[in-house]
């Protein structure tokens, strides 16, 4: 009987113990399991601040690398246009620096300059990809060139915040304000005479005169559904 008892006592201290162990098991697997979680998430979270500060330095570098690469390109042009209007042959050293600053992504054919609200900018080819408002200020496909007679020189920009709205400041302008046009070895002055809105429908009618040379500049009027139109005459 007595055995019996102690076989039975045994028995359940065996019991308990493989309980016992039962638990520290889970416990154990509970706490790595814990760890695990917590290593993915500090994983993760760190995946995620670097993609996060990746697209923030990416959103800052652009439009200084855009900066850099337009002022680049604008020396270029200058030193095309003096080429022109002098026609004498550079020292040697200024040929070394066309060299250096040959390589640039945008090629300008004219420069866009109103002192009034220190906008110059450069203009490309209309064939280029480059010619469009959400790279620059974009020459529009009914545009004529500077140099034509009575024509109509027709630029389109953003207005805005952004770092592309060159015609931000356009509704600073006033009636008597000048404009420059450099091309082809030429300067284009202009003077503002007209400045009106229009409703923005994707059209805008122009009203200058057709008997004299003009730059018209087209953009939005900030938060509105209006366009700004401004028209230059060519002073002779």
């Amino acid at each position: 009987m007595q055995t019996r008892k102690i076989k039975e006592n045994k028995k359940e201290r065996f019991t308990q113990s493989g309980a016992e162990q039962t638990s520290l098991d889970r416990n154990n697997i509970s706490e790595k399991y814990k760890k695990v979680k917590k290593s993915w998430f500090i994983i993760i979270g760190s995946l995620i601040f670097v993609i996060g500060f990746g697209l923030i330095t990416i959103d800052l570098v652009q439009p200084i690398m855009k900066e850099k690469e337009e002022e680049k390109a604008l020396e270029q042009f200058y030193i095309q246009e003096e080429k022109k209007e002098d026609k004498i042959d550079k020292t040697t050293s200024e040929e070394v620096k066309q060299e250096t600053i040959s390589k640039v992504k945008y090629e300008y054919i004219a420069v866009l300059k109103i002192p009034k609200i220190n906008l110059e900018k450069g203009l490309v080819e209309r064939t280029s990809k480059y010619n469009n408002i959400n790279y620059g200020v974009e020459i529009l496909k009914e545009s004529d060139s500077p140099d034509v007679i009575n024509g109509n020189v027709i630029l389109a920009a953003h207005s805005g915040t952004a770092n592309i709205s060159y015609f931000r400041n356009l509704d600073k302008i006033n009636v008597g304000d000048e404009a420059i046009i450099y091309y082809q070895g030429k300067t284009y002055n202009y003077k503002f005479v007209k400045i009106y809105d229009v409703e923005k429908t994707g059209k805008a009618k122009i009203d200058r005169d057709n008997n004299t040379s003009t730059l018209t500049l087209v953009t939005c009027r900030h938060n509105t559904n209006k366009q700004i139109i401004l028209i230059a005459e060519l002073q002779k």
